[in-house]
């Protein structure tokens, strides 16, 4: 009689060694994950380039004169190019001799070589000049 306990305890433990081992392989270790692909991006075009201004303002002050101005530092630091003003400004200054305070003057901050060469020869052969009137060499430059 024992053997036949024995028979079934093993024929149960052969059963239950046959279940579990038909229940599926175990979870299989997790593989690592292959990196993502990165995102593909659409590079837009390049946007047409944007002409911007050159120009900035100055508003006249008591005493200013456009020698003065252009001279300064933050204008032309040469106050030869006081004809680029002149030029920029010619629908608001008549006469090149006369500016008023609170007058807001267009300064073009990135004249070209030729312009400015042709505005510092200008002031250098202006010429006599008097107040409230448009001499004729001012004219002849800004008809350049």
């Amino acid at each position: 009689m024992k053997l036949n306990k024995m028979l079934k305890l093993t024929g149960l433990l052969g059963a239950f060694t046959l279940a579990v081992g038909c229940a599926g392989p175990a979870e299989k270790a997790a593989e690592p994950e292959a990196a993502p692909e990165p995102e593909k991006t659409v590079e837009a075009p390049e946007p047409a380039p944007v002409e911007t201004s050159t120009m900035n303002s100055y508003e006249v002050n008591t005493g200013d004169h456009l020698w003065g101005i252009s001279g300064k530092s933050d204008v032309y630091g040469n106050p030869y190019k006081w004809p680029l003003i002149y030029k920029a400004n010619s629908d608001k200054i008549k006469d090149a001799d006369l500016i008023h305070p609170g007058q807001v003057l267009d300064i073009d901050s990135d004249p070209g070589d030729a312009e400015s060469a042709a505005a510092i020869n200008h002031a250098k052969t202006r010429g006599s000049w008097s107040i409230g009137v448009t001499e004729e060499s001012d004219k002849a430059y800004l008809a350049q």
